[in-house]
């Protein structure tokens, strides 16, 4: 059986990944200053300028049922199954829209990452390879299903003003995080969003200490693959990221920057490390 991969661009993998690891992807629609624009047409930097200059946030637009349709048959064109990750269905409401198209469809798998950015990508690439080595689509859907809880992405931001222009946290918090110069570990749990470890101070020195209580939180790890991600990061930040997941023992560490879509909610200065706990 020939199976597509497949997900949104909140994937955030560059041109080379995708082809690399033969994902196919479906964009978000990016509104900026009244205008609509691809995610991967626009970058995280176009956004950060349009908000700098306008001081408004960007808004981001699901994908919707039929958009879903229509591309799910395109794919079904070329392949026999197609296995389709979303965005975390308390994120957006593409994966409903996803599976209610599916519905319509023949042997279309709709899976719900419950993360976002490239702990997607995780779970697309472990598909990706079971499907190249022929495995059989029900002992795919079984494996990546027993994954999905164990993808651990999490982020250190700079600044909560992207959140809060988002209504993702209080006036209160960000007030209070300006304030004292803290710098907020977000963790994704469950499929949300929330608020871990607080580090005050220097971002290239939070970004260490982030790291390293992020890896220090699991015992093992699958260590075949990581990434660190980033909106906007100092050649520092960076490498004390890629450092700490070397000395863990990963084996291959694809460092990336995050699209539009991520980067409208998230903001400048945002890097993350993103891994599968065993």
């Amino acid at each position: 059986m020939k199976i597509a991969i497949s997900a949104e661009s909140t994937i955030d993998l560059p041109k080379e990944l995708l082809e690399k690891f033969d994902i196919h992807t479906i964009p978000y629609t990016v509104i900026i200053g009244g205008k609509d624009y691809l995610d991967g047409v626009v970058s995280c930097d176009d956004i950060f300028t349009f908000v700098s200059g306008s001081g408004e946030l960007p808004k981001t637009s699901a994908i919707n049922k039929y958009q879903y349709e229509e591309y799910f048959k395109s794919l079904l064109k070329d392949y026999d199954a197609v296995i389709h990750f979303t965005l975390s269905s308390l994120m957006s409401s593409a994966s409903s829209n996803a599976s209610d198209a599916a519905k319509e469809l023949k042997n279309v798998y709709v899976i719900d990452s419950k993360s976002l950015s490239t702990g997607i990508a995780l779970l697309a690439i472990k598909a990706s390879n079971l499907a190249k080595n022929n495995t059989p689509i029900e002992k795919i859907l079984e494996i990546i299903n027993n994954t999905v809880d164990r993808v651990q992405a999490s982020f250190i931001l700079d600044k909560l003003q992207y959140l809060y222009k988002g209504g993702r946290c209080s006036a209160l918090s960000m007030f209070g995080a300006n304030l004292f110069s803290i710098k907020p570990q977000i963790l994704v749990k469950n499929g949300k969003m929330g608020v871990g470890k607080k580090y005050m101070g220097n971002l290239d020195v939070a970004t260490k200490r982030y790291c390293e209580d992020t890896l220090n939180a699991f015992g093992d790890y699958e260590k075949e693959y990581a990434f660190v991600t980033y909106t906007t990061a100092s050649e520092y930040m960076v490498k004390v990221a890629k450092e700490s997941l070397e000395k863990r023992g990963f084996k291959t560490i694809f460092v990336t920057r995050a699209g539009a879509t991520i980067a409208s909610h998230c903001g400048p200065n945002t890097l993350g490390v993103l891994f599968i706990s065993k």
